[in-house]
């Protein structure tokens, strides 16, 4: 074995070379370098049984941004003299399989908040400090560090922006410059019997070529990244006058937002070099939005779900989760797969699973208003199945993000106005009146339908229909419910559901749950009835 200290840089987000203080610190004073990543079965492993193309917890469009990602950084590590050398299987396993192989002094990878990582590193850390290996491990996949957070406020996580703000003032790195380039890295030391592959395509990992019409439009990795953050912030007038609740959700062709929110999901952007970029901007502007608005403001709000979720006890779970409202949701599948696989007979809805289907990403806006829609607005369907639906398609889909993002959604958590309802016709007519963004996602509605018609396609007369070849129940489905009647619905449960937690001081049990529901649909009973009476002397 090689004699002289080598270091082992375990990649597992954190896919840059820029602001990297782990690999930074592992390159120092080592006469090699092992720079690993391993493929866990856990995301990668194809799944035959799953609602679409990809593993158990991942869909196809974020392997394939993921495997990009991993081709950029072997292409930047060979240009500092090294490469990345990809292994397969269970991590920790793999991991303490190479430590034990190779002639290694230095453990260095960045800190992950996210349970599954944290369950990791406690067997991997526990293996190396025993075998006396120095262990570097630094928060860098954040602009703070979630414990200092907690710490600050008495040992519980804030729980609204503002607060959290307040808490967390300027980044303490922020006042000293960032690394952001390396000359070169120690060279690859001997890799033994440790099974070592290039980074594999998705054919290599078991998936079958797609027969998918139209892909991800985003491409992964560093370059691609730094490229996008130069082109977002060469325009800043537009930095300067960010402000999130004002993008336009039916923009496709060109998206109303800098879509580099993958790029920080995988770390192949830092985002405290991002931050650092956006106040250098803003310094030589004369006014610019603030947060929560802003664009610093949107990186801010991503470390407040961090911890929020770091601090949190069931954070991905309504039951055992004390910052969640326990509301008795509907169990219906028929609903969920309808949602799913954009068949709600709502075109703006529709238009936007599509969109997520084939490219794994839609506008924040969009985003919301498919959730609402699932949840507190007209199906009263589960958050926690949205989420899986979400985690599952979107590129940038972040464990801490996506639960916060759903909790706030469906109002179970950290916003409270239920009877504040997306509406799945009106909203999107606003930004959109002749309905280009649903024409191109649902081509069923894209050739005759008059404009007028577009967003309601079961209110045309049976002659325009006819005219637009889209039958309505037969080439594009009915509405799955009436909007106006299922948010009335949903509110009153929302109402009910919101007394029961005030009641009981939030300690509701799966009983009261139970009791809730049957109420619940014993005084649906009557209004179905009437309604039938209704009809039948109309």
């Amino acid at each position: 074995m090689s004699s002289g200290s080598g270091s082992l840089m375990w990649f597992r987000k954190g896919l840059r070379i820029h602001d990297n203080p782990a690999l930074e610190y592992a390159s120092k004073g080592s006469n090699f370098l092992y720079p690993v990543f391993v493929i866990d079965p856990h995301y990668m492993k194809p799944d035959r049984e799953a609602f679409s193309p990809g593993s158990s917890k991942a869909g196809l469009n974020r392997i394939q941004f993921l495997l990009e990602s991993l081709r950029d950084l072997d292409l930047n590590l060979k240009r500092l003299g090294s490469r990345l050398l990809v292994l397969k299987g269970e991590p920790s396993e793999v991991l303490l399989r190479c430590l034990k192989e190779w002639d290694v002094k230095k453990l260095c990878f960045e800190y992950d908040t996210e349970p599954y990582y944290q369950a990791l590193d406690v067997k991997v850390k526990s293996y190396a400090s025993t075998a006396g290996m120095e262990i570097y491990s630094p928060v860098s996949h954040t602009l703070f560090n979630p414990a200092d957070i907690i710490r600050k406020n008495g040992g519980k996580p804030p729980l609204s922006y503002q607060s959290f703000l307040k808490l967390a003032g300027e980044p303490s790195w922020a006042s000293s410059p960032l690394s952001i380039t390396l000359s070169s890295l120690p060279p690859v030391g001997n890799t033994g019997n440790c099974n070592i592959s290039e980074v594999p395509t998705v054919e290599e990992l078991g998936y079958e070529e797609t027969q998918q019409d139209e892909l991800s439009p985003f491409r992964g990795g560093e370059t691609e990244a730094l490229k996008r953050l130069r082109e977002s912030i060469e325009n800043k007038e537009w930095v300067a006058k960010f402000e999130k609740p004002k993008g336009d959700p039916s923009a496709f062709l060109k998206p109303a937002t800098t879509v580099l929110s993958p790029y920080l999901k995988f770390g192949c952007l830092s985002s405290r070099y991002f931050y650092i970029c956006l106040k250098d901007l803003y310094k030589n502007v004369k006014t610019h939005t603030v947060p929560p608005v802003s664009l610093a403001g949107q990186l801010l709000w991503r470390d407040f779900f961090y911890t929020v979720a770091f601090g949190t006890p069931s954070f991905d779970r309504m039951r055992g989760n004390k910052i969640c409202k326990q509301i008795p949701w509907n169990d219906d599948d028929e609903l969920l797969v309808a949602w799913r696989e954009a068949r709600t007979g709502f075109p703006w809805i529709d238009a936007i699973m599509t969109q997520l289907r084939k490219w794994g990403w839609m506008h924040h806006l969009a985003r919301h208003c498919v959730a609402c829609f699932l949840t507190r607005g007209d199906l009263f369907v589960h958050w926690e199945k949205g989420r899986d639906v979400f985690e599952r398609l979107l590129i940038d889909s972040d464990w801490a993000i996506n639960n916060g993002n759903w909790l706030w959604l469906s109002c179970s958590s950290f916003f409270y106005q239920y009877n504040r309802i997306y509406s799945p016709i009106s909203f999107g007519k606003k930004y959109d009146p002749n309905g280009d963004y649903i024409r191109h996602f649902l081509p069923v509605l894209k050739a005759d339908m008059p404009k007028e018609y577009i967003y309601e396609p079961w209110t045309a007369p049976l002659s325009i229909q006819n005219k637009a070849k889209c039958i309505i129940g037969r080439d594009y489905p009915k509405p799955v419910v009436a909007h106006d009647s299922a948010s009335k619905d949903c509110r009153r449960r929302m109402a009910e559901a919101y007394a029961l937690n005030h009641k009981m001081s939030g300690m509701v049990s799966a009983e009261d749950l139970r009791n809730l529901r049957r109420k619940l649909e014993e005084d649906q009973k009557p209004e179905v009835e009437n309604k039938r009476q209704r009809k039948l002397i109309g």
